[in-house]
């Protein structure tokens, strides 16, 4: 396996998979204080018309930065997460987490980050910027 230091561009991050369930985002609105029922309540999401429950986008990021930090270990740290929601997640849905590292210098490493539905749906861009540890 690589060390974060040996990586260069172009070079693919790891996949991590995620399956929501109700119960994650019970609790990640527990967590979070954000009870917006299109999270919760199925009924009043199709009455707003999202076609039921839909996954917080802060939840999904969150799964994007643990695939980084698993990635990384104590090899680095992120320096800068941003990240858009480009669509929704649900219970149920079989998320694919990965990117690819776009650019790097002797301290950082600029990753574009994609999160994709089983459907092949892109649900969330974005990029981070991994600090690199020293190595001494």
């Amino acid at each position: 396996m690589k060390n974060l230091h040996s990586h260069q561009v172009f070079d693919q991050l790891p996949v991590r998979e995620w399956v929501p369930s109700n119960m994650q985002i019970r609790q990640y609105a527990e967590a979070s204080g954000d009870f917006n029922p299109i999270h919760l309540d199925d009924i009043y999401a199709r009455q707003a018309g999202l076609g039921g429950v839909i996954a917080h986008g802060m939840l999904t990021m969150a799964q994007m930065a643990a695939m980084l930090t698993e990635w990384m270990g104590n090899e680095g740290r992120i320096g800068k997460l941003n990240v858009r929601f480009v669509g929704m997640v649900r219970p149920g849905d079989r998320i694919r987490l990965t990117g690819f590292i776009r650019a790097r210098s002797e301290q950082t490493l600029i990753c574009d980050l994609e999160a994709l539905n089983e459907k092949d749906e892109r649900v969330l861009s974005g990029i981070a910027h991994i600090n690199l540890s020293s190595l001494d």
